[in-house]
């Protein structure tokens, strides 16, 4: 969204915002409490046995489409008011100039803080590298800003817990890191495509008129129309799909198949995740009912990173910057940072 900038309403302007984002929020909390009894009640009018395979999935299903989706509505806004700070110019300014190591780092925690979608990536790679942001710098802010976004921080900490939200956190931040500084030290600028080498960006300028109250609350409600109206049919599909493993999954197959003895258990979740595609909105449950059911912990995170850190979509638009070989490096440069990772919270929580 197109932020208008040019005026600065004063306080009797951006009061009547307020106050109805104040009125929203506490609408919000208000229908947040009422979940439980109102999904119990919906249940209980179903001819069906609650404690059954089917009536377990049922519940699964009533109780956590809406919790998902209110919890997508309050971190969509929230977040969406939080990148009205943050746009494309003002991060391609940011990164212009920083050398590798530092770059990476500081190109990983904007990723996480101005979360572009796979979308996006096409044009704010030709931006980036037109800038003269290394290549290295460019790949970890990309790594970052789908994998380690505001919707999979803020679902996994509600769902969760803290725990394994910074656990995600940290770990999706090193494979940003580390993987973006590897693709850089490799020097594979020549794997571009040519007609992106040929593009030269002006400077981009950190000089931007700060938008006022108004315009960063209609920012947040914009991301919720784009935001929502484009992921909920995946969060109600990944919420069916937890609500039958919830139900009819046995615990004892799961935890042999994704258990921590099962060495194969993380390779074998990168290679099934790597060509999926998802968002962290609709995967979230999916991994909320794996770990329900005794799944290891540090391979369903791993199968959750792959599937979207390295979603086919995203794959296919970036072909159009990057070469065959480069987009190979890329898989295999994140692929094994996911798989390190799933390995190693697996060692370290046996």
């Amino acid at each position: 969204m197109s932020l208008s900038a040019g005026s600065h309403p004063g306080p009797a302007t951006a009061l009547p915002w307020l106050a109805g984002c104040a009125a929203g929020l506490a609408a919000w909390a208000l229908a947040y409490s009422q979940l439980i009894p109102v999904s119990s009640w919906l249940v209980s009018l179903l001819p069906l046995d609650r404690h059954s395979r089917l009536g377990e999935a049922i519940a699964f299903f009533l109780y956590d489409v809406p919790k998902v989706l209110l919890l997508l509505l309050l971190v969509v806004f929230a977040m969406g008011v939080v990148r009205s700070f943050f746009s494309p110019q003002r991060t391609r300014a940011l990164l212009a100039g920083r050398r590798v190591g530092v770059g990476n780092v500081l190109a990983a925690g904007l990723g996480v803080l101005t979360p572009f979608c796979s979308c996006s990536a096409v044009p704010l790679f030709i931006g980036f590298v037109s800038a003269g942001v290394p290549l290295g710098v460019t790949f970890s802010f990309l790594i970052a800003a789908p994998m380690v976004n505001e919707v999979a921080l803020g679902l996994l900490f509600a769902l969760l817990g803290w725990q394994v939200a910074l656990t995600y956190l940290g770990f999706g931040l090193a494979i940003a890191i580390t993987a973006g500084w590897v693709i850089g030290r490799l020097h594979l600028e020549s794997w571009l495509e040519p007609w992106v080498l040929q593009i030269h960006a002006g400077p981009a300028s950190l000089e931007e008129a700060a938008p006022g109250w108004p315009d960063r609350i209609r920012a947040g409600l914009e991301s919720v129309r784009e935001i929502v109206g484009r992921v909920w049919h995946w969060i109600i599909a990944g919420i069916a799909m937890g609500a039958l493993i919830h139900g009819y999954a046995p615990e004892a197959l799961l935890a042999a198949i994704m258990g921590k003895e099962a060495w194969w258990s993380v390779p074998a979740a990168v290679l099934i995740g790597i060509p999926m595609y998802s968002n962290a909105a609709g995967i979230i449950p999916v991994v909320e009912a794996l770990l329900g059911k005794g799944a290891a912990l540090g391979t369903v995170l791993a199968f959750m990173m792959s599937v979207i850190a390295l979603s086919l979509p995203e794959l296919i638009i970036l072909r159009k910057v990057l070469s065959p070989r480069l987009i190979a490096v890329f898989v295999a440069v994140v692929g094994a940072g996911i798989l390190a990772v799933g390995l190693l919270f697996n060692r370290l929580f046996a």
